[in-house]
């Protein structure tokens, strides 16, 4: 039959339960029903009845302890503000988020206080629902006026790393009995994921306090740990609540299996491997090559009471090295800080602490398909989005740009020559002897490390010589952990140790750690004192990407920009972490994709004799 054929007011039921089967379909899509997970780019690779993650064991015994051995100490247990050094196991083992972060996966979050998440294809907002029956330790519920304070008392009064995702909020609301939902100021793509990981307070515990004040009072979270006992400086032990509201959530099953997790504080790194060979602490991460073959022969290897595992990785290798603070003039010129990587005779550092076992990191996001091959030119997608900010970008940055390569000998002649010839080009010269400006001022700076850096500081008086050749005098101080967060959190420094450890899945942080606003702004991570446009376009453009593929080439293009920037006397790195432990601790069979990081130790660990 045709359509004229049709009766008129048949026809006009067909049209009115179109427009309303099309109704409710773009209902439907700008209203999407909540979801157990949601992934940085596609779908979450659990379904939505998964029983526990792949990475854990799910019939892990419970109980039994683990101690850990931490150098420095602590003097608050506050771990989301400025002000004091709070132990990480705080925020890891007594705070919740309302999603948790598989670790198998580039960036995918599942429910843990929130059972559904939603958000529209723009993402430019997310409402969250919280489980029935989330509780603080006191056994008060979890309420939206708890998850709305945390987020605005973190976002305007906590350390500066949640200040980011705050400013993009532009209005917080409480959606029923159990939701919360969050309109962004801009569409962004991570913003969804990042709210879910923000830490939940008990607004009622903070009423009167100042939440930016150090203190010694354990905050109340919802996570399976509570704080047992401490004594600052010395240990901090951390019980199983044995009422934890999420035992039975299946983010958590096969998780957190100790009664007891326990951090002991000592002088410094060398006093923590001593007592783990005395068997004061249960688990020690090495992360030197040379003495995981040569230091472990004590009796309790060899009996077998203690063993060594390697748990291999593949995520990016970041940076660490000897950030130069650019704030200081002596380092603002990139050829200064070209001359100084020239100086540093990596292959002699290399062979001398690691027996040359490890590879230098090449760039920030070395090792994943997130970085970028810094000896060739940058790939036409890549070199389109360096292309606006061409004049702006330092040399290197799209033709190539590689790390010297020593012959391991102490002489070095090769590089101090390169050295000598850039600092002449930035206005230096020898002058009886001494490295001085055409001010008569001399080259002089201090590199600023903790007690307890043993390779660390071996390899800065190995530079020290060095520096020497060139008329450079440097100079190295070493403090205790307090005296280092202090003066690193406000930048009180002209050369030091530096680690970022970058995931597969960078996005808003990297503003905190590269953005112009740490320039002045004390606590950010921007060590470094950058203040790149380049940069922070291409952090924008990697938050805003649609698609994996436009997502690694901004973050390739970001890679190029820090690498050539010149900032870090880049390091080595391993793609293996080496743990030993006692063996009754036990791990699963399965490495998540991240291997020995973030949700490994003591997560997914048990105890069993």
């Amino acid at each position: 039959m045709k359509l004229r054929e049709i009766p008129y007011q048949i026809r006009q039921i067909g049209v009115i339960f179109a427009l309303s089967v099309a109704g409710i379909a773009a209902h439907a899509q700008e209203n999407p029903a909540p979801a157990h997970g949601i992934a940085m780019y596609g779908a979450p690779a659990l379904p939505p009845d998964f029983v526990s993650l792949p990475q854990v064991n799910p019939d892990a015994p419970k109980g039994g302890r683990i101690v850990f051995g931490e150098s420095g100490g602590f003097d608050s247990l506050n771990p989301f503000i400025v002000k004091g050094s709070a132990p990480a196991g705080v925020s890891l083992l007594t705070i919740e988020t309302l999603m948790g972060r598989s670790y198998d996966e580039p960036f995918t979050l599942y429910g843990t206080l929130a059972e559904g998440i939603e958000t529209d294809e723009a993402r430019s907002y997310v409402a969250f629902t919280l489980r029935e029956g989330a509780k603080f330790s006191d056994g008060s519920p979890v309420t939206p006026e708890d998850v709305l304070w945390s987020f605005e008392k973190l976002g305007v009064e906590g350390n500066p790393r949640y200040a980011t995702a705050w400013k993009k909020i532009a209005t917080a609301e409480k959606v029923g009995d159990r939701g919360v939902k969050f309109t962004f100021t801009e569409a962004d793509r991570e913003m969804p994921l990042l709210l879910g990981l923000r830490p939940i307070l008990k607004k009622a515990q903070w009423e009167g306090k100042d939440f930016t004040a150090s203190t010694l009072e354990a905050p109340i979270g919802s996570g399976p740990y509570v704080v047992d006992s401490f004594e600052p400086g010395k240990f901090i032990s951390f019980k199983k609540n044995p009422n934890w509201w999420g035992k039975d959530v299946p983010f958590y099953r096969g998780q957190h299996n100790f009664d007891e997790i326990r951090y002991e504080y000592f002088g410094d790194g060398g006093v923590v491997f001593e007592a783990f060979k005395a068997g004061e602490i249960s688990t020690y991460r090495e992360t030197n090559p040379a003495k995981w073959a040569s230091n472990y022969d004590f009796p309790a290897v060899q009996s077998g009471d203690v063993v060594k595992s390697e748990i291999p990785h593949s995520r990016p290798s970041g940076i660490e090295g000897f950030v130069m603070n650019t704030r200081r003039p002596i380092f603002a010129d990139w050829r200064v800080r070209e001359a100084m990587i020239q100086a540093f005779n990596f292959e002699l550092v290399n062979q001398t602490l690691n027996g040359g076992a490890y590879p230098r990191i090449q760039s920030y996001f070395s090792n994943s398909e997130l970085g970028s091959d810094m000896a060739a030119p940058a790939p036409e997608p890549v070199a389109a989005l360096l292309k606006p900010f061409i004049d702006d970008l330092l040399p290197g940055t799209v033709r190539g740009y590689t790390l010297p390569k020593t012959d391991g000998t102490e002489a070095n002649r090769e590089g101090l020559r390169a050295a000598t010839k850039l600092l002449e080009e930035a206005g230096w010269s020898v002058q009886d002897g001494i490295l001085k400006d055409a001010n008569g001022a001399p080259f002089t700076f201090e590199i600023l490390l903790t007690n307890g850096q043993d390779d660390i500081i071996a390899a800065a008086n190995i530079y020290i010589e060095a520096l020497k050749r060139l008329g450079i005098e440097a100079k190295l101080t070493t403090v205790d952990s307090a005296q280092y967060k202090e003066r690193s959190t406000a930048y009180d420094f002209d050369m030091t140790h530096y680690v970022r450890s970058l995931s597969l899945s960078p996005g808003n942080e990297q503003t905190l750690y590269w953005g112009a606003a740490g320039v002045t702004e004390p606590g950010t991570r921007n060590w470094m004192g950058m203040n790149v446009p380049a940069a922070e376009a291409m952090i924008k453009t990697m938050v805003q990407a649609k698609t994996r593929d436009e997502f690694v080439v901004a973050t390739q293009a970001l890679d190029r920009i820090l690498t050539a920037g010149r900032y870090v006397i880049p390091l080595w790195y391993s793609d293996k972490s080496r743990l030993a432990h006692v063996k009754a601790l036990k791990f699963p069979a399965k490495t998540p994709i991240y291997g020995d990081w973030l949700g490994f130790q003591p997560e997914v660990w048990w105890y069993e004799e």
